[in-house]
This record gives structure tokens, sequence and C-alpha cells, in this order.
């Protein structure tokens, strides 16, 4: 496995590599089973497979601690070399952003995109990603990059982007990955330390699980907010006392591709959560069906 720290370097290998496909897995590190799923996805789309790893510091907010983030380098490197991924670029801060962030010129996705949902309780954020991914396509040059359908608002943006731009990759999306008990695998899901807590953030996928349900008992369109309304309020209603809270922060029902708030759940319709347990944001999603 080979290991670029600069774009120079990489873009060496990248000639050598001409006429061969290329698919791309971008990261931030601390990769679990979800990023291990995509990064299997890509080795059966193209010849080389190159997974990005880059704590991106023009994706957190003020309040969010980018020093906090984990960054288990080895472990991310050995698990890239289980999997057979044929280089892994890990770049960092200053490679990226050579200038500094203040001069750098950035990716603003359109606001009806992203003025609601994760977009509207972290400014900034989806711009960042927008600008990171469309610098790794540009060092990389991925024929294909495959991105997990649980950041749903993330990809949706980065799918517009591409289009929008004539950008020439194509984007995979992948199903959730999710634990046996139908938690959506995460980074974040390390923080959740009790056990309560973990049995806790369940609530995200039960909703969604309800809305399901209820949509095919239903057989026809059913009202959105009321419909999600009832289910979190059902769902929730364990957590109301006790050591572990459960805050919902938004529930929505959204066009798929545009992410516009819609009326109704009916097939086609992605229904998006985002809550604390106690203090960890979790988020999830679901194409109901």
């Amino acid at each position: 496995m080979l290991l670029f720290t600069t774009v120079a370097e990489y873009r060496t290998q990248r000639a050598d590599w001409r006429g061969k496909t290329v698919a791309l897995v971008p990261t931030m590190g601390a990769l679990h089973e979800g990023h291990q799923a995509l990064i299997r996805k890509a080795g059966t789309l193209a010849d080389v497979v190159v997974v990005s790893i880059f704590v991106n510091p023009l994706q957190f907010g003020p309040q969010e601690d980018l020093a906090a983030y984990p960054r288990p380098r080895e472990q991310d490197l050995a698990i890239c070399e289980q999997l057979g991924v044929d280089a892994v670029f890990y770049p960092s801060p200053l490679e990226m952003y050579p200038d500094g962030q203040d001069s750098l010129t950035r990716v603003v996705p359109p606001a009806t995109m992203t003025e609601r949902f994760c977009g509207a309780f972290r400014p900034g954020h989806f711009e960042g990603v927008a600008t990171v991914v469309l610098k790794l396509f540009s060092i990389i040059q991925p024929d294909f990059a495959i991105f997990g359908e649980k950041d749903a608002q993330q990809l949706a943006i980065i799918q517009k982007m591409v289009r929008d731009l004539n950008l020439p990759v194509r984007i995979v999306p992948h199903p959730t990955l999710r634990d046996g008990r139908g938690l959506a695998l995460s980074s974040r899901n390390q923080y959740l330390k009790a056990p309560q807590e973990q049995e806790a953030a369940l609530c995200l996928s039960q909703i969604l699980v309800g809305a399901q349900q209820a949509l095919k008992a239903a057989e026809a369109p059913l009202p959105a907010e009321e419909t999600l309304v009832r289910l979190q309020d059902a769902v929730l209603s364990p957590w109301q006392t006790g050591p572990v809270s459960v805050r919902v922060q938004y529930l929505a029902a959204v066009d798929a591709v545009t992410f516009q708030p819609t009326a109704w759940l009916k097939p086609g319709v992605r229904v998006l959560v985002a809550a604390y347990v106690n203090q960890v944001r979790l988020i999830d999603n679901c194409l109901l069906s």
C-alpha cells in the first residue's frame, strides 16, 4: 500500500495509473465498519482504490472542537492495508491549504440546500465540505467516489456540485451500515459511553422504522408533519426522565434529490432526524419505499 502526504507525490503516482480506473473513498479517519463497507464497494468498481484521510478544519464551526476529533493514524492505516487499499492520501492542513484558510477560494453550495437541517445548525459546514471534496477530486482525479447515505444532506450537495460543475466523476451512494440493533454506524458513537446512552441512541432509527411501517400500513401517502410528530412523541416518551435525555434537533421529510421539505410521506421521500443523546449529536435518515 502506498502512502502519500503531498499533492506532488500523489500526482507523480497518478500518472503511472493512466489507463486504469480509480475509486476514491474520502474520509476524516477514525475508520469504522461503515467506512470499510465503502472501501470494499470501491474495490468492486475500479482498478485502483484510494482512501483520503483528512480532518478538514473548514467544516468545523467555532463551537466544535477540531482538536478533539479522533486521529488514530496507525489504526486507520492498518485497516486500509488489511482491506487491500492501493493508496492512502494523508495530507496535513498546510498541504491542503498552503495559503491559509482566510484567502482560500471556496465552493458555496446553493442556500436552498444548506439553509435547513444540519446546515442551519452548523453554519459554513457544507461550504467547507464542498470545498475540500472539490479539492480532493482535483488532486486524486477519481473515476468514482463513494459516499455513505447516512450523511444524506452532504451526499445531495456533492451530487449537485458534480452536476453543476460538470465534474468527470461518478458519485456512488452506499446504504447506511447499521449494527445488529439498527444504530447507524458513526465515528460519534464512540462518545456514547454508558449502556443507557447506547440504548437511547436507538430512538433515531426507531422513528425511521416507524415512518416506514406507517406508510406501508396506510398504503397511501401520509401527512408528514402529523405522522412524524406522533412517532417522535411515542418513541421519546420513555426518555423524558432519568439520567439520559434524548432531544430531537430536527425531524423532517424531504425530496431526496432537491432536499426541499415535502408535506407527504410517500415512496421516494427521505426522512431525516438529528438528535442529542445527552451531549452527543447523532444523525440518521431513511429513504421510504
